[in-house]
């Protein structure tokens, strides 16, 4: 049985102002929910770590199979109007919001579409909240806020102007982000990026700044 609603996907409109998006409360089936918070790796400090430096396994693992199965695939390139075959995927995962979170920017141009399935408990902070906005230097100019629920699927396609933050937030966070990506050679080095600050962190205590937003 999918552990993802991929009909609510398909009936999902695309949103085209400020750039493409478009936002899928509950795409994780409520029957699945239990098993995948239950063996969602456990990451204690900030930043987005890759699949290889976490524990996946269970129904977190049927999760990443699923998502990069060709259907989704197929859903998110009927939305977008763009062929994904030929282009790799990347796949990292959040655990803590660092205070330096949030701040403003429209993600790398290597990237071609912005996957990102958020895994908390309703939320009730105002920190934390991923705002997509107008501008790329003011945080109140927001097109939608998108609370990182459980089972929210937000999902854009990266431009130029694909602005997006969040107001801060310190603690417990879980988000799952994938990407495709322009080519295998970025894909290698995005991952061998964030492996090596994995490794960094494990290796220093505290907490250390970050400037993405997720």
């Amino acid at each position: 049985m999918s552990l993802l609603d991929l009909d609510a996907l398909a009936a999902t409109p695309l949103v085209r102002d400020p750039y493409d998006y478009l936002v899928v409360k509950d795409f994780v089936r409520a029957g699945a929910a239990a098993d995948i918070g239950a063996d969602y790796p456990v990451v204690t400090k900030p930043g987005s770590f890759a699949l290889d430096d976490v524990e996946v396994k269970g129904a977190f693992a049927a999760l990443i199979e699923e998502m990069s199965g060709e259907r989704f695939r197929r859903e998110i390139e009927a939305k977008f109007g763009v062929d994904l075959s030929g282009h790799p995927t990347t796949f990292t995962v959040r655990g803590v919001c660092g205070a330096g979170d949030g701040q403003i920017h429209t993600d790398s141009k290597t990237k071609i579409i912005t996957i990102l399935l958020y895994l908390n408990e309703p939320w009730a902070p105002d920190g934390g909240r991923l705002r997509l906005l107008r501008s790329g230097e003011d945080l109140e100019a927001v097109a939608a806020e998108v609370p990182p629920d459980f089972g929210t699927l937000l999902v854009f396609r990266r431009s130029d102007n694909s602005w997006h933050g969040h107001k801060p937030f310190a603690g417990p966070r879980r988000v799952l982000q994938m990407n495709w990506v322009t080519s295998q050679r970025v894909a290698g080095w995005q991952m061998f990026r964030h492996r090596l600050s994995a490794a960094v962190k494990r290796l220093t205590p505290g907490e250390r700044p970050k400037t993405d937003a997720a």
